[in-house]
């Protein structure tokens, strides 16, 4: 379970303090879907940021089946991200001089060598998202849409508890938008992982549900 309890952040201006998120709480279970919609700088990726441990609240909790991300310092967070968090971003962020397949396993690198069934589950992954046959080709010769596909496969080579997606299809046309969004979902479920999707499309919004929009900083359903 994923519980959010009166989350507030705030930085400095030259103006005072400007709070970009206001009290937001948030109760999510597993193989829960929600959608946070909201206009540009209401705080939606600030949300992520703290929900995925690369940012720290200025107050209010974070607890992921009640365990605190900020607990264990800065080596701590990274451990509770690469074992607990999967990401997808607007940019599929894949390294280039790596085949998919390598960008796949990126996750599993931190604890050294990779166990033969995580490989064989990365290849398992590239084949539900229909890269099978190109496992071994590097991000250049791939198109958008099929790097955005890595990227999903690589979120969730570790099961996660939580799959935070912000914007994954912003740079993607229709068709390849709603194939990324529809991977997610089914991936997501298989897992029982929740799934947070931040976006601006309402197509996306309706495939995924659970609609919420961020406003002011505050959230609502």
């Amino acid at each position: 379970m994923l519980e959010v309890d009166a989350l507030t952040k705030e930085y400095l201006s030259a103006a005072g303090a400007l709070r970009v998120l206001d009290g937001v709480s948030l109760r999510m279970r597993a193989g829960e879907r929600i959608t946070v919609m909201g206009p540009s700088g209401s705080g939606k990726s600030t949300l992520l940021s703290i929900l995925g441990a690369l940012d720290e609240p200025t107050s209010g909790t974070v607890r992921l089946d009640g365990a605190d991300p900020f607990a264990g310092g800065t080596v701590g967070r990274a451990l509770f991200r690469n074992r607990r968090i999967g990401f997808v971003f607007q940019e599929h962020h894949l390294l280039d001089g790596c085949t998919a397949l390598d960008n796949v396993l990126l996750p599993a690198l931190a604890g050294g060598s990779v166990p033969a069934q995580i490989e064989d589950r990365a290849r398992g992954l590239l084949d539900r998202v229909g890269l099978a046959a190109r496992q071994r080709h590097m991000p250049g010769e791939l198109s958008g849409g099929e790097r955005q596909r890595v990227a999903v496969a690589r979120a969730l080579l570790l099961a996660p508890r939580l799959i935070l997606a912000d914007e994954p299809t912003g740079q993607l046309d229709s068709h390849a938008a709603g194939l990324v969004s529809e991977l997610l979902v089914e991936l997501a479920a298989e897992t029982g992982g929740m799934l947070l999707v931040v976006t601006h499309s309402v197509a996306i919004a309706a495939r995924v549900g659970g609609i919420h929009r961020l406003v002011d900083g505050r959230l609502m359903a």
